[in-house]
């Protein structure tokens, strides 16, 4: 009677257990399937400007909880879009980093509002040893010649010119270098050819610029904001070129006295011969 007991017992015991197994796995089941969500993430690696097709993105599980915000559910909202930031295997598409619907690909669709794309010709010194890569700022320096009055020369061969560096433009988006617009490269690459994200006016100034004189690119910090006030560099400031300061003349006063005209004084008459004069004094 005793064993009988204690079996039934255990029979409970192992009922309940089962019991409260099936129920915590069920809870637990409905909990993960209402906290997981669909998420479009990169299934490779997608560069700057580059068209998003089916075969770029794959849906994964994603904690509700920790959803960026601007993420994408559906793949199919995401075909021919285009990226204006480069995207790594398994990152999330983020609706920050697509341009509008609609824009085709190619670095014309990253190009902000209102600005233009320029290309300038450098070599490795005049593009700062291949540091200035895409998405780096740089400021642009003109080498002129100009009168020393301060007015620009007509021609090399004009009297009085002298030359003068002068930054023209200040941080200036490096859009690409040659055909790369990949901003993850750190590498230093020297190219023939830089491309520039300016405002219309910037544009004008910088194709007057490199008509009148030969450009440099300087590589600046991304972010300091304060601008290069200059006067511009010129030999005589470079070689700090002494100004002796010349004494104005002297001139000096001379009064000139009239001597008053004397008069006669004492006459007398000298007969020398047939000639006759007379004498005062």
């Amino acid at each position: 009677m005793k064993n009988l007991r204690i079996l039934f017992m255990l029979l409970i015991a192992t009922v309940a257990g089962l019991t409260a197994v099936v129920l915590a796995s069920r809870w637990l089941m409905q909990q993960g399937a209402s906290g997981i969500t669909k998420v479009a993430v990169a299934n490779a690696d997608i560069d700057l400007g580059q068209q998003i097709t089916a075969e770029s993105i794959r849906l994964v599980d994603w904690p509700s909880a920790s959803l960026p915000p601007g993420v994408v559910n559906d793949a199919h909202l995401l075909d021919g879009r285009v990226t204006k930031a480069s995207l790594t295997r398994g990152e999330p598409i983020l609706e920050s980093k697509l341009t509008p619907v609609g824009t085709k690909g190619g670095l014309s669709a990253v190009i902000a509002s209102g600005k233009r794309a320029i290309t300038v010709r450098v070599n490795d010194v005049v593009g700062v040893a291949g540091f200035a890569l895409p998405g780096s700022f740089v400021d642009i320096i003109v080498n002129t010649q100009r009168d020393k009055d301060g007015k620009p020369s007509a021609s090399h061969a004009e009297k009085g010119e002298q030359s003068i560096s002068k930054i023209v433009l200040e941080k200036i988006l490096v859009l690409a270098v040659a055909q790369e617009v990949n901003r993850d490269e750190t590498k230093p690459k020297v190219v023939n050819a830089v491309t520039l994200e300016v405002t219309p006016e910037e544009a004008e100034k910088i194709d007057l610029a490199r008509s009148v004189g030969n450009l440099s690119l300087v590589l600046r910090n991304q972010v300091d904001p304060r601008p290069a006030e200059t006067a511009g560099a010129t030999k005589d400031s470079l070689l700090k070129v002494p100004v002796v300061a010349v004494a104005a003349p002297s001139i000096r006063t001379v009064t000139v006295r009239q001597m008053a005209e004397r008069k006669p004084g004492n006459c007398v008459g000298v007969i020398n011969g047939t000639q006759h004069n007379q004498e005062c004094f």
